[in-house]
């Protein structure tokens, strides 16, 4: 009841403008960030080990930001479940559609890393074609069909659970549907290899090369911006990865995390933070998460 009561809450917000919107999600990251203890320490303990030459009010301001950054991305996605197309659009702006362009109806893994913005970008993809793409279930049924229906507002979205394997992925993408692929979070070791990320040996999914050699795929990797103030998104296609895959899957999933470094680097409080990123560690080495 809770649950159904809080979804109620966030379509009624969604009326605001925009600017309300905003100071809504900043207002709620600073109270998360204040009362939030658990999330607040994976983010204290991530952002260490990435900036370890930033001093610890730098850093405590950083995580502050992105508190504030992250509840934005939670506030404004009620526009994206219930506002029209033609609102989501006009908050966002995109660079480099000719390389989305490029790959319309071809092969195509569209790599959209965990920026806050993601969700804003994803839907501004929906409106524009069919795609394919996995979820995971959450641990209510209610959230798990709502997240499914709004992510699937807009054209024909092909959406598989984990359970479900690469199968379906695949015939999507030889249909000529881009893949939304999310490749930065832990998934154990079982897939993939430990793989540098700012430094740190980080459980590393190297099923992106490997996809696209079995689906004859470019990779393209895309990267939504919140702006400042209300000014909305910035939705950026970056031009098709050469020579990828390169039959080294160890050496393209190193490629893979030093652009998504260096784009956290060009944003540090839009990259999800509040992860346990790193918290798969190798063989006898102890969690940093004090788990």
């Amino acid at each position: 009841m809770m649950v159904r009561l809080g979804v109620l809450l966030l379509w009624l917000i969604h009326f605001l403008p925009f600017r309300v919107l905003v100071w809504i999600g900043n207002a709620l990251g600073l109270l998360l960030y204040a009362f939030a203890n658990e999330r607040r320490k994976v983010g204290e303990i991530n952002l260490k080990l990435c900036f370890p030459e930033m001093s610890d009010s730098a850093r405590q301001k950083l995580l502050r930001d992105h508190f504030m950054m992250f509840s934005r991305g939670l506030i404004e996605r009620t526009i994206l479940w219930w506002s029209s197309a033609e609102r989501i659009s006009s908050l966002i702006h995109v660079e480099g559609i000719e390389h989305f362009e490029a790959i319309k109806n071809k092969p195509s893994i569209l790599l959209t890393p965990h920026f806050v913005g993601m969700d804003a970008g994803g839907q501004w993809v929906a409106q524009h074609t069919d795609t394919v793409c996995m979820y995971a279930n959450q641990k209510n049924v209610y959230m798990t069909e709502l997240l499914l229906q709004k992510r699937a507002r807009f054209r024909n979205q092909h959406l598989y659970s984990r359970q479900q394997g690469l199968r379906p992925i695949l015939k999507g993408m030889r249909l000529g549907m881009p893949f939304i692929y999310p490749p930065d979070q832990d998934q154990g070791i079982k897939d993939g290899a430990f793989i540098p990320f700012f430094g740190v040996p980080t459980a590393t999914m190297t099923s992106v090369p490997r996809i696209a050699q079995m689906a004859g795929a470019k990779v393209v990797p895309s990267i939504t911006r919140v702006l400042p103030g209300a000014g909305g998104y910035v939705l950026t296609f970056y031009p098709a990865w050469e020579n990828f895959p390169s039959g080294d899957d160890i050496a393209d999933a190193r490629r893979m995390n030093a652009f998504i470094e260096d784009r956290a680097r060009e944003m540090p409080e839009q990259y999800f933070w509040l992860h346990k990123r790193f918290k798969t560690r190798p063989e006898g080495e102890k969690s940093f998460y004090h788990e």
